[in-house]
């Protein structure tokens, strides 16, 4: 046969046994690349800065039993002894409890009956780069924005235009009158409008009252109802940006299958973070979405989280989404209802997708959601656990995960079997 000469770069097509390059050493190390056999090594704000994604956020899914609660906790905690922080404003197994314990930071736990209690309206720490004035209207912003989430998702229907003007109001009123209001403050101003502020309005008191009951008594449930005694006082615990870790633990409010009171606290937890979040000097942190499915119906909620992220870049903050299926958002809401396009919103705007194991009945709309090729497709129906499909733009890889035994230990969902 005559000999052949050529470059590696044309070669390279002939030859069936190379393997994909991997992201380079700069980030946090996950696992082996199963192609190639190197370290797999992932870090979201490097790769942003490099071009190879275009925004920071994170989907992991991935079945009951194929390691997905593990994945998440190796490469966040992995990540956070590189300088980053983590917050989960929700956890409604109470997983991440320990974790947080075991790195130096806090678990802050919520339920019926516990004394943690914490006010969503709380200003927090006015960042140094920005002015007063500013301050004060972010503040007022934020706060009308969870009152208005908390409504509609009791509700469940958009407030009207007079239900709007109602809570603009009530809400005006406490805050003239006291430096930090609360969640029974805005109620009572609901239930008894200031005349003087309606006259100015050019409304009339009672007919003001009649517009805002059905308002009143939804936002009254953290008041009287079921979620009494988490979210209707002063804070009795601080939210401390500068620990490593800080996780808000719901599972006594979840254990009941109550996901309409998770979905509740969980847009009061995230605005009580929100301040520290927002703050542009406060380094680059991840917010962990735990069993995201359960607060994922809910379009309310979901333009709060989607308000998060698309700001994740400006706030710099990786949020991560963690589902079981992609058929959960699927079922979010009827085909072409605005809850379905928010979740596949949140979807797109998710750069990197790490897919473990899938029922071989999910493969199919995996691959439609996220165009995912034949062979992909065919290597996340056989995954064995711990072992997951990394797609980014472009490019996928098959990593898998390798733990220390202290980490076997520490992130075992399993110990009750």
């Amino acid at each position: 046969m005559d000999t052949h000469r050529a470059t590696t770069r044309i070669l390279r097509v002939a030859y069936p046994f190379l393997a994909e390059g991997g992201l380079g050493a700069d980030g946090t190390y996950i696992g082996s690349d199963v192609f190639s056999g190197g370290s797999f090594v992932y870090d979201p704000w490097v790769l942003y800065q490099s071009k190879i994604l275009t925004n920071p956020n994170l989907l992991l899914a991935g079945i009951i039993g194929s390691g997905k609660s593990t994945t998440a906790k190796a490469f966040i905690t992995r990540s956070i002894a590189l300088g980053y922080r983590a917050y989960i404003p929700c956890d409604p197994k109470g997983e991440w409890t320990t974790v947080a314990e075991a790195i130096g930071g806090a678990a802050i736990q919520l339920g019926p009956g516990l004394p943690t209690r914490l006010n969503p309206l709380d200003a927090g720490t006015r960042p140094a780069a920005v002015p007063p004035d500013e301050w004060n209207k972010i503040v007022w912003s934020r706060r009308r924005a969870l009152l208005g989430t908390l409504a509609e998702s009791t509700l469940g229907r958009p407030m009207t235009a007079v239900e709007h003007t109602s809570l603009d109001l009530a809400l005006e009123t406490v805050t003239t009158s006291r430096s930090t209001p609360t969640i029974p403050d805005v109620v009572s101003a609901l239930f008894d409008p200031d005349d003087d502020r309606a006259r100015r309005a050019g409304l009339q008191t009672s007919l003001l009252l009649d517009d805002a009951r059905e308002v009143a008594h939804a936002i009254r449930r953290l008041v009287h109802g079921d979620l009494s005694g988490m979210f209707d006082g002063p804070s009795t615990t601080e939210f401390d940006p500068n620990l490593p870790m800080v996780t808000l633990d719901s599972s006594r409010i979840g254990s009941g299958g109550n996901d309409h009171a998770l979905r509740l606290a969980l847009a009061c937890a995230s605005s009580w973070m929100e301040a520290a979040v927002a703050d542009p000097a406060g380094g680059q942190r991840f917010i962990v979405y735990d069993e995201g499915w359960r607060v994922m119906r809910d379009p309310a909620l979901l333009r709060r989280m989607q308000e998060q992220w698309k700001l994740s870049r400006a706030w710099g903050v990786s949020n991560v989404l963690i589902i079981h299926r992609l058929s959960d958002l699927a079922a979010v809401g009827d085909l072409g209802s605005e809850a379905r396009a928010l979740a596949e919103g949140l979807l797109a705007d998710c750069s990197t997708r790490i897919m473990l194991r899938q029922e071989p009945d999910q493969l199919a709309r995996t691959a439609t959601l996220l165009g995912l090729t034949d062979v992909e497709i065919a290597t996340i129906a056989k995954l064995p656990k711990g072992r997951a499909l990394w797609r980014l733009p472009d490019r996928s890889f098959v990593v898998q995960l390798v733990r220390h035994a202290r980490e076997a230990e520490l992130f075992d969902t399993d110990a009750r079997m």
